[in-house]
């Protein structure tokens, strides 16, 4: 299912910038990490696919950007669907002709401890988090190689770069995402196009909101879990906030950062440092 939208005419938008004349597909883009990068590709010029699961979440994403420069085109996808992935590709090419930027957000995840995860729990969170990212990419990365140019940002997590408790499934998601980037990246390296992944810490989304719920399904208090961990395991004391992630998101996608590929870059309020 597909919809457009047109640019924005809100005062003084302009499709003016670093961006302008480029194609952005962002899956999982109807709430936080993925709409808070459709709005800052949007503000450097780009044309945007959003794609997320609902078509209601779309439209709301939709009338949050009417304010943005640029085209929209909208797309119900799941990203598990490698038909449905390719089908919705091509209704985007048919739409913008090209496809330069690609950020792979969509995810899920699943709270358990290593003895209560069932197979099944592994398979949706293998299916979702590693797998969208390779359905979307095969599919996108063709009409890069032919221009030679392109950029792919895949949202990993810092749970790609160590251990956590009650969550052996989906940090192995995410750690497959970082090993999946780095060997993309060198693939293309000389081809003119760029593979880099973003490792947020705890972000202040709908996600972590999930998250303590699912630690009150294990009789672990959700809600003082995470204000505990954020006490003590983040030195700024807060979980991030979607439009930092953006910004990062921002200067991945921009000329300014044709020389970097295969890199994991890590926002967490210095987490991994402490």
């Amino acid at each position: 299912m597909a919809a457009s939208s047109p640019a924005g005419t809100a005062a003084g938008a302009s499709a003016a910038g670093v961006l302008a004349g480029q194609v952005a597909l962002i899956t999982g883009a109807s709430r936080g990490i993925g709409l808070a990068i459709a709005r800052a590709l949007a503000a450097d010029g780009a044309d945007l696919c959003l794609a997320a699961t609902r078509a209601d979440g779309l439209a709301r994403a939709d009338a949050e950007l009417a304010d943005m420069p640029g085209a929209r085109h909208l797309e119900v996808l799941d990203v598990t669907d490698r038909a449905a992935v390719r089908a919705a590709v091509e209704r985007t090419l048919a739409r913008f002709g090209r496809i330069d930027i690609l950020v792979n957000n969509a995810g899920i995840h699943i709270a358990r401890g290593f003895l209560d995860h069932d197979p099944a729990d592994f398979q949706r969170l293998l299916d979702v988090n590693l797998f969208g990212v390779i359905h979307m990419t095969q599919a996108v990365l063709p009409g890069m190689l032919e221009r030679g140019s392109g950029r792919i940002i895949n949202i990993a997590s810092t749970a790609g770069r160590w251990g956590s408790r009650n969550q052996a499934g989906y940090n192995t998601s995410k750690h497959a995402v970082l090993g999946l980037t780095r060997c993309v990246a060198l693939e293309v390296a000389a081809r003119g196009i760029t593979v880099n992944a973003i490792c947020p810490g705890f972000v202040d989304t709908d996600m972590l909101g999930g998250i303590k719920r699912e630690y009150g399904q294990m009789g672990i208090d959700g809600e003082a879990a995470i204000g505990g961990m954020l006490a003590t395991r983040v030195p700024m004391g807060r979980a991030m906030r979607a439009d930092e992630i953006a910004g990062l998101a921002r200067y991945l996608a921009s000329p300014a950062c044709s020389g970097m590929t295969g890199q994991a870059l890590t926002i967490d309020g210095g987490m991994l440092t402490a």
